[in-house]
């Protein structure tokens, strides 16, 4: 039953929002592509951790994975953290391989002014850690309220016409 329902689904419709909403099309078009049925791919495993109001952090779980052998993509507003093997051990014999190596490339939507701050690979784990910077023009400010009546720009004079009465 519920697979059926999956399958019926189609796109959501946005169009209501962009009578009220100016600027969003990047947030309507996130909330599509996750709406998509897309395949499920747990591999590399990861996690996403909030460590404060600004501050984010991604772990992956890279093991046999050199630094050289792993690439992170800073683009505006994505983060893409791939991995590829250089050379093997051809000339081995493995009678059990249980740990993957085969190449991955993995995506994440950043909000507007989230940056990567730094980057680590230790003991097997890919250590991401993520900052929102708001810049200064773009943060809340206070607004200094004029005293009484309306402020004209100077230079400007503004006469009220009315009709002579005869």
């Amino acid at each position: 039953m519920f697979f059926e329902d999956m399958a019926m689904r189609t796109t959501l419709d946005f169009s209501p929002l962009f009578r009220t909403g100016i600027g969003f099309d990047r947030v309507f078009d996130a909330l599509d592509s996750a709406s998509r049925v897309q395949p499920f791919d747990n591999w590399p495993p990861y996690d996403i951790i909030r460590q404060g109001e600004d501050s984010y952090r991604i772990v992956m779980a890279v093991a046999g994975f050199d630094r050289d052998e792993l690439t992170l993509t800073d683009r505006p507003n994505l983060l893409v953290v791939s991995g590829a093997k250089k050379g093997g051990t051809q000339d081995c014999v493995y009678l059990h391989k249980g740990i993957a190596e085969r190449e991955f490339e993995r995506r994440f939507e950043l909000a507007d002014h989230v940056k990567v701050a730094s980057a680590s690979l230790r003991n097997g784990l890919l250590t991401v850690e993520l900052r929102r910077e708001v810049p200064e023009a773009l943060k809340p400010r206070k607004i200094e309220i004029q005293g009484e009546g309306f402020a004209i720009p100077r230079g400007e004079t503004r006469q009220i016409e009315s009709s002579k009465a005869a």
